[in-house]
């Protein structure tokens, strides 16, 4: 697997689809990358958000959920189940053009 990308997510109901839809729309293949999602306690309906991405692209979307830890503590979680040669992360409030990666 050449690519990793972890994406935190607290608490960004209303940004979470945009972000996530920015992945789908890289071009690679699914077994070229993972994307995990790692849900740090949200209160809002970001965790119905992540299921239903997860359940829809099983083979590109990874969830982990975990007490709030802070950012930091979401991007080392994710760092660590991480397969990939490369890892980038992607803040669950932004979003990246098309093919960037």
């Amino acid at each position: 697997m050449k690519l990793s990308v972890i994406v935190p997510v607290y608490n960004v109901e209303k940004f979470l689809p945009r972000c996530l839809d920015s992945l789908l729309r890289q071009g690679m293949k699914t077994t070229e990358w993972e994307v995990i999602c790692v849900n740090d306690g949200s209160p809002d309906n970001s965790a119905v958000i992540l299921t239903e991405y997860e359940m829809k692209y099983p083979n590109l979307f990874r969830v982990i959920t975990q007490e709030n830890q802070g950012l930091g503590g979401a991007r080392n979680t994710g760092t660590a189940l991480a397969q990939g040669e490369y890892v980038t992360y992607l803040d669950s409030d932004d979003y990246i053009i098309d093919n960037a990666y």
